[in-house]
Formats: structure tokens, sequence, C-alpha cells
């Protein structure tokens, strides 16, 4: 299980999480919906050990494991794996060489210290199989990292690296910002898959309820001021886009 316990926390001084709870288990598909301004992604960037968060309460437990104190690589191993609304271009490194140096530090984590690292030969080929799997075309595996991706082929490189990677728990945030239709079917559909075929437990930070015509949820929350204020199954976000948060929580949001 992946519990968030009374979570407190700062950016830039700021006071933005404000004591949040939610408890996700294996191959359950989590839903967090809120307003601008409502501290979803910087939940995001806590989950995930961002320098630029400072956690001020609170508890983040991935296994009955307290993560606090990890670094993010040290999470990645734990089992977390975060996907974030922009992700970072770096140029000069290579994306399937990252990749392979990600595998291989987790099955070295996971198998321990006799595990023989995978050559970079066979290690393309395991990543094309895993293409083939989510029907995906290998157009960016010879590029840097996120070096000229568009927002499309960012959403569909984290996917894929969710399903090389095979984490526990994933959190995709605004996975569905910037697609179009057909790249959000195709992001969300293989998201679904993964977390079907490895149970993996999800928790999609998203604004719109588009993205869950493809990956329906068990839970739907809704996030204001830094807290989950009310929770509901797929409903509860089909009454957000038909109402909108004033009239689902009976009280008008600040802007």
């Amino acid at each position: 299980m992946f519990q968030i316990q009374n979570l407190h926390a700062k950016r830039d001084s700021k006071k933005i999480l404000n004591g949040v709870d939610l408890d996700i288990n294996e191959a359950e598909i989590h839903v967090l919906m809120g307003p601008n301004g409502s501290g979803k992604s910087t939940l995001a960037y806590t989950l995930a050990g961002h320098p630029s968060i400072e956690v001020t309460g609170g508890d983040i437990l991935l296994d009955n494991k307290n993560i606090l104190d990890l670094e993010p690589n040290e999470r990645l191993l734990s089992g977390l794996f975060v996907a974030f609304q922009y992700p970072t271009e770096i140029p000069g490194v290579s994306y399937l060489e990252f990749l392979r140096l990600a595998y291989n530090n987790i099955q070295k984590f996971r198998q321990g210290e006799n595990y023989q690292p995978i050559s970079p030969r066979k290690f393309k080929k395991l990543v094309e199989e895993k293409m083939m799997e989510l029907n995906m075309g290998v157009e960016f595996l010879d590029r840097n990292l996120n070096e000229g991706f568009s927002g499309g082929e960012k959403k569909k490189s984290e996917i894929l690296q969710m399903a090389v990677l095979e984490p526990k728990y994933a959190i995709l945030d605004e996975t569905d910002s910037g697609l179009d239709i057909s790249a959000l079917k195709i992001v969300a559909e293989n998201a679904k898959k993964l977390a079907d075929k490895n149970n993996i437990g999800l928790l999609i930070i998203t604004h719109y309820s588009r993205i869950l015509r493809y990956i329906p949820p068990d839970y739907v929350h809704i996030f204001v001021k830094g807290k989950i204020v009310k929770s509901g199954d797929k409903e509860l976000a089909q009454k957000l886009d038909e109402a909108g948060y004033d009239q689902v929580l009976d009280q008008p949001q600040e802007v």
C-alpha cells in the first residue's frame, strides 16, 4: 500500500499542502482533481522528493516504509514512479542509455549484487518489445532525453519508462495536458494496460475528466487548498464537468 498521511509542505516559504491523507492499494486507480492553484502539482513534487519542497509534517509510506528521508532516485528504487507535467529536456543524454542505466540500477536493487547489467543490444531489444506491446513507434529511441520531443512524445516516453521500470505505484501529473485526442487515447489506454498487467497503483492528477474515458477510476478525489475535501467514484468527476467545483462542494472557491 502507498499511504500519504497528514502531509504538510511548503514551497518557496509558502505553505501549500495542508494535511493530505490518501491510501492507494496495488492495482487501484485514483484520480485527483482540483482548481488551478490548489496544490496538485506540488503534491506530485513532494511525493517525488523534489528539493524545492519543504515537508513540515506527516509521512509518506510505501509498503509500510517511510520514504520521506529518501532521495528521489531511492524512492524510484523503492517502487515509486512520478511522471511530471513538464519533463525536463537533457541535451547530450541518450534517451535509451538513460533508460538502460535506470533499469540496471533498479534490477540490481531488486536482485542484489549478483545482478549482471543488461547489455545495450539486449536492452534495446527489450525496449522495442515493450513498445510493440504498447503499439508505440520507435521514433525517439535514438534521440536525447526529451530534447525536441513534442508534448505527445514526452507523455508517450513516460509511459514507456513506466513499462520498462515496472514500479509498484505511479503518479501521473497532468498526463493529459497538451495532448490531442489521438495521443490522449494512446497514452491513457497504455497506462491502464500497464496498471492492469503489473498491478500498479495509479494516482492520476488532472484538471479534466476526459482522460477518464480511457482509464476508469476506482476513486475520484477533489483537491482544494492543499488537501482532499471530497471523495467518490467516477460519477463525482462527471458532476464536476457538469456543475463545476462551486456547486459540487456547495461553496465558492477562491481563485
